[in-house]
């Protein structure tokens, strides 16, 4: 058996070798490192793929958050609605652009932002809310988009862990995330179900008018070159993420039924146990699995995690501070929030190795030996 990654990102280069070397290579002939043919055939795809109205690539999908944010033109002061239990990413642009984050919990069965909670946070300085499609499960989109619209409330997607994802409305209708709110965000994060070899991001709108905002804010707030409408900042794919994208897109649908596979193993293995909760799947969207999360109950979780360790299963804990208890926050009042359902899963999460490359040989090892010591 060959040796068990959390994300096994070379084998999965290797398979295709060829295309991402060729498309390195008429980058590197091309001398268009920034800008030209291949980030504006990455945009285009990526575009279609998403049937959005707009796509604008940037450096990363932290970038893509906070310039989502500066294209709506809040004010310091104003109140953005966010979970706490995400990564830092998600709510440290709202600090960053003097914002205020107003911290909610999640549904416990899909990690995701819980609509009851935002209804109640909402007053009269909110002016957004940032849903999280954590671990490549949507966020209730349906019911937040109600909430905003009755409120008057842009929406920021969070799409960093769930590219290609499907959300289906009560309609009928079926919208991939990120292109369901006012702005979506994601990431190309090596580690990502669509990851590049190095950083990059995107955005994606309906809207024409923040579509060119955001290009612009992405651009030094320039439309045209030398002349600067609005402040912005530096943030783009480079050409040679670009090519490597291209070639990764076209094998998105592929790798995430990759991920699903290894998601109905792990299902199986773990099914009725008493002390293990598998990842549930609300019936409005497709898991794309960028983690696969277990809940523990009645188990010594870090005991585990050093267990899987020793047997050389890596394993990792998503997230062990939310961020209602950063220090980062205490400006903002965190420590006044009392999250119990965030805390609750803080404490009983682990993910488990989640990658396209996994084989049966090591998922029955990897499940085996989370029952071996759940079990003893």
């Amino acid at each position: 058996m060959k040796p068990i990654q959390m994300v096994d990102t070379k084998t999965q280069y290797l398979k295709i070798k060829n295309e991402v070397d060729k498309g390195i290579q008429e980058v590197l002939d091309s001398a268009a490192y920034i800008g030209g043919q291949k980030v504006a055939s990455f945009t285009e795809d990526l575009n279609n793929y998403h049937k959005s109205g707009f796509t604008i690539t940037c450096g990363n999908g932290t970038d893509a958050l906070q310039i989502a944010l500066m294209a709506l033109d809040l004010q310091p002061g104003d109140e953005v609605i966010t979970p706490s239990f995400t990564y830092i990413a998600t709510t440290e642009v709202i600090a960053l652009l003097k914002l205020k984050p107003v911290f909610v919990e999640v549904d416990p069965k899909t990690f995701c932002i819980n609509p009851d909670a935002v209804r109640k946070a909402i007053t009269p300085k909110t002016k957004a809310i940032v849903p999280v499609h954590l671990y490549g499960h949507a966020a209730p989109m349906e019911e937040i988009m109600q909430i905003a619209e009755e409120h008057n409330l842009f929406v920021v997607e969070d799409n960093a862990q769930a590219i290609g994802c499907n959300y289906a409305f009560k309609n009928g209708t079926v919208k991939k995330t990120a292109t369901i709110g006012h702005i979506g965000c994601t990431s190309f994060y090596p580690s990502k179900n669509l990851g590049a070899y190095g950083d990059g991001g995107a955005m994606f709108t309906n809207d024409a008018t923040l579509a060119e905002k955001l290009k612009m804010i992405a651009n030094h707030g320039q439309k045209v070159r030398y002349y600067h409408d609005m402040v912005g900042c530096n943030s783009r794919l480079d050409a040679i993420q670009a090519a490597i994208l291209l070639v990764k897109l076209k094998h998105l649908d592929e790798y995430i039924a990759a991920r699903q596979n290894a998601a109905n193993f792990y299902n199986k293995a773990f099914a009725n146990h008493p002390k293990i909760t598998t990842p549930y799947v609300a019936p409005y969207c497709s898991h794309v699995y960028h983690q696969y999360t277990l809940i523990l109950e009645g188990v010594n979780r870090d005991a585990l995690h050093n267990y899987l360790a020793e047997k050389k299963i890596p394993s990792m804990i998503y997230y062990p501070l939310p961020a209602h208890k950063q220090k980062v926050f205490n400006n903002f009042g965190a420590g006044n929030y009392h999250l119990e359902i965030t805390d609750w899963l803080t404490e009983r999460v682990i993910s488990l190795p989640m990658h396209t490359e996994l084989e049966e040989e090591q998922l029955n090892y990897i499940t085996t030996e989370v029952l071996n010591f759940i079990n003893q």
